[in-house]
């Protein structure tokens, strides 16, 4: 993200009041995806239309029942109740009637699921309830339908272990988080994969593309996968009222990024799961695989990352420098802590090449995409701006990642001693 901007008039997490005239995704948009097979692959696989009509035909007619639009003929609208699986990345949903159309998470019923079923529950007690916390509209149904992120608790109101939300609202909360007005601009990067062989869309089966350099930001049927998926994302999120700010295709074939933000406190994290989410079921509809691991492909491959931009009010002032380099101190302070929590299996993507970090030494940089922390030009020489935390996998919880770096750099207080030996360590003249 090239820089952080005013956060939107929309961060309240209300519904868009400008979107009712949007249209919702129908399935004849996927009439024209395919899967896009190289052609010097030894190989031989068919193109395959993932969408396919016929006249009369049974795809045809539940096509119109599913672009139904029920809307003059009741009240009642579909809410899908999202929440977050056993495996703290997995995105899990199911849908409830509600009589009338709502406008926020307080209008509406918790609701429970087994969650036994999700690895969150044992079988002998495993009702998890749902609090519903952010509503976004339903780019899928149109109408007034809604999508309703959710976080989870134990019937006597307690936050279950996967319940991330809960903490971090805790954080953001604090009066001098909240004075300080934290903003956050999340990079979202991803991988798509062919379906039945796991391997990166574009790619020859079992075999390589050529080496990276042509891909990012690259146009044309042998350097763009995926495009139609990104694109689709990127309408269904403007649609759905997420903060998204932008989208490009990435430095390895078949990875793709999108940008959420600025977004405001917590409100970072449920954008961020709600994009996933709208991201999971776009996948699913075009026939393709989505994944979040760090590290995809091995070898000479970038990975995939959640560079995570973010300032305070103090640092967006004037003087806002030393106010930066003093929370790159703390952030030096407490690199094992960061790490631990910044996404599983990161170790296999911040090796100090591909653009990362060395996942064990803390290092910052102006314009140093090599380093844990990088800081903008335009930051250094205007003296004030944000501070961009590279060290976060694409799999990580946004939840965790925003409320940690509060914590470090606004809550946390080391002792003179500690910051004058992490001062001398880093070069640094605070």
């Amino acid at each position: 993200m090239a820089q952080i901007l005013a956060p939107s008039t929309q961060w309240q997490m209300g519904i868009p009041k400008n979107s009712t005239c949007a249209s919702p995704i129908t399935t004849k948009m996927w009439s024209s995806l395919v899967l896009k097979q190289n052609k010097a692959a030894k190989t031989s696989t068919k193109y395959r239309v993932l969408s396919v009509k016929s006249e009369g035909g049974a795809i045809n007619r539940l096509e119109k029942l599913l672009n139904l639009d029920v809307t003059p003929y009741t009240d009642k609208i579909i809410a899908e109740y999202i929440w977050i699986g056993g495996s703290g990345i997995d995105v899990r949903s199911k849908s409830k009637t509600i009589p009338k159309p709502v406008k926020h998470p307080s209008e509406l019923p918790r609701w429970n699921y087994d969650g036994s079923s999700t690895g969150q529950a044992p079988g002998e007690d495993s009702e998890v309830i749902l609090y519903p916390q952010a509503i976004f509209k339903d780019p899928f149904r149109g109408g007034n339908n809604i999508l309703v992120l959710c976080d989870t608790y134990t019937p006597a109101g307690e936050p279950i272990p996967t319940n991330k939300r809960h903490r971090a609202a805790e954080i953001f909360s604090n009066p001098k988080v909240v004075a300080e007005v934290p903003w956050f601009g999340i990079e979202q990067e991803y991988t798509l994969l062919q379906t039945n062989v796991k391997w990166p869309l574009g790619w020859p089966v079992g075999a390589y593309p050529g080496p990276q350099g042509p891909y990012y930001c690259g146009a044309g049927a042998d350097k763009s996968f995926g495009r139609d998926i990104s694109d689709a994302h990127y309408k269904a999120c403007l649609y759905a009222g997420i903060n998204i700010s932008g989208t490009n295709g990435e430095v390895m074939p078949g990875q793709w990024e999108y940008q959420v933000g600025p977004s405001v406190g917590i409100e970072a994290g449920d954008h961020i799961w709600c994009s996933r989410y709208i991201l999971e079921r776009i996948t699913e509809q075009a026939g393709v695989v989505l994944t979040l691991d760090p590290k995809p492909i091995e070898g000479d491959w970038n990975g995939a990352g959640c560079h995570t931009n973010y300032s305070t009010r103090s640092m967006r002032e004037d003087g806002g420098f030393e106010v930066i380099k003093k929370a790159i101190l703390n952030l030096s302070l407490r690199h094992k802590e960061h790490i631990s929590a910044y996404g599983e299996g990161n170790e296999r993507r911040l090796t100090g090449k591909h653009e990362t970090a060395n996942i064990n030494t803390f290092s910052w940089g102006v314009a140093n995409r090599g380093a844990s922390i990088r800081v903008g030009r335009d930051t250094e020489k205007k003296g004030k701006g944000y501070l961009e935390d590279r060290r976060p996998a694409s799999n990580m919880d946004p939840y965790v990642v925003t409320s940690l770096l509060a914590e470090t750099t606004i809550l946390y207080e080391p002792t003179l001693e500690a910051e004058a030996l992490a001062a001398q360590k880093l070069a640094l003249k605070v």
